[in-house]
């Protein structure tokens, strides 16, 4: 992951700005994109400071709040399918792709692959 430029170079960057100097001859200057300096010196005129902000983290699963219902869905019929499971979470006003259902059915540890017969059972040699 990359990581945010130096609170030393965002002040010197909002500095230079604040003397008058534009954007893009700070850009130029110091060698990093004008959208940047404008982002900085913004960020100094809203809240103080061009400190970078939090990066990464956990972000809680949408359907975390839900996991009760969805477990006693899936206890109470066995076999309903995840875009069943989509459209009634869909129906409940929780609007969710494919890939997110199958997610937490997958880190609840409910996931089953069909069973296969071995080969000889199914007419192959």
């Amino acid at each position: 992951m990359a990581k945010p430029y130096s609170l030393d170079l965002r002040e010197r960057v909002v500095a230079r700005v604040l003397k008058g100097e534009s954007i893009r001859m700070v850009a130029e200057a110091l060698s990093i994109s004008a959208p940047s300096v404008s982002r900085w010196s913004s960020q100094f005129r809203k809240i103080g400071h061009a400190k970078a902000g939090k990066m990464g983290g956990h972000v809680k699963p949408i359907l975390a709040a839900h996991r009760d219902w969805i477990l006693e869905r899936i206890a109470g019929e066995s076999d309903v399918t995840l875009r069943e499971l989509q459209a009634e979470l869909a129906e409940r006003g929780v609007v969710v792709c494919y890939g997110t259902v199958w997610s937490f059915v997958h880190d609840a540890g409910l996931s089953f692959k069909k069973a296969c017969c071995p080969a000889i059972e199914i007419g192959r040699t």
